[in-house]
């Protein structure tokens, strides 16, 4: 076995597709929970050092997004109390947490995959099926650190010649204005450069070929057969209505059945499959390294 994040993106990229489109379809709270351990867990082994405040962001947003149901919606039959003549119910807040509990866990999977995700993978994959794509996507994500670098030389340039004016926030504006005149102009001349350069070596003439040294091993296939086979288990549950959960206009939960529990367990492998292999992976490390 090996670091989830040393597979081949192709496995990876389904994976997540895979986690996001069941949140996308099912509102069952116990899903949501299972993703919300199973992505932090992950993303705690990835940056071990960051203190729970990274988190703040997200607890925020979690309630926020919670709040605004029960104030916009007010379906539901268990009335809590009246606002303005408008009745909060339980279950419009039960429905707005698990809601905001998903979206939360889906830019959270965004997010551990962006960091797993970095340019030779992305262009691994969008390469082939687009030469194009690739290049535009591998151009813009590098002139995302190049123009912010050419601003500061822009702006240190115009300070050393007395042309960059901060006496007032007016002149400061002016100021930065002229910078960006300056950086727009220098970026379309590039551009037009790296164009004819790319045309110069006969880019998109021909059909291209590829170098990379992300290859498909064994561990790739057999990932895959499980990543493949949880959504299968999951999907045929959600469709036989073992693991339905319905908010109006009241709260009810699908018994429990042995199809129900093998989804959620199908599920819980899914969600922390990146955990397991991590985990996996530094144990044996660890185990090596006490036997030198």
């Amino acid at each position: 076995m090996q670091a989830f994040e040393n597979y081949n993106p192709i496995v990876i990229t389904i994976y997540f597709l895979s986690v996001i489109c069941i949140l996308m379809f099912s509102h069952n709270p116990v899903f949501i929970i299972i993703t919300f351990i199973g992505v932090t867990s992950y993303m705690s082994l990835q940056h071990p050092k960051k203190k729970n405040k990274s988190y703040l962001f997200y607890l925020i947003l979690f309630m926020i997004l919670s709040l605004i149901n029960p104030i916009v919606s007010h379906n539901g039959r268990t009335v809590l109390f009246v606002v303005n003549d408008a009745p909060i119910t339980l279950e419009s807040i039960i429905y707005g947490v698990v809601s905001g509990g998903g979206i939360v866990c889906a830019i959270l999977l965004f997010r551990s995959y962006t960091i797993i995700m970095t340019i030779d993978k992305l262009l691994y994959i969008f390469g082939r099926l687009s030469p194009k794509i690739s290049l535009i996507m591998s151009m813009g994500i590098r002139y995302v650190g190049l123009l912010r670098e050419r601003w500061q030389k822009i702006k240190m340039t115009q300070r050393a010649l007395g042309l960059y004016n901060e006496d007032n926030i007016f002149n400061k504006i002016k100021s930065d204005l002229r910078v960006f005149s300056i950086l727009v102009t220098w970026s379309l001349e590039n551009g037009i450069i790296t164009a004819d350069s790319m045309a110069a070596r006969g880019y998109g003439r021909k059909r291209r070929t590829f170098y990379s040294n992300h290859l498909w091993k064994r561990t790739d296939s057999v990932l895959l057969l499980v990543i493949l086979l949880c959504p299968a288990v999951i999907i045929y549950g959600m469709i036989s209505g073992s693991v339905t959960f319905t908010y109006y206009p009241d709260i009810n939960m699908s018994t429990v059945t042995p199809v129900s529990v093998i989804t959620y367990c199908a599920f819980g492998l899914l969600a922390m499959l990146p955990t397991i292999l991590e985990m996996e992976e530094r144990i044996r490390w660890k185990y090596l390294q006490s036997k030198i």
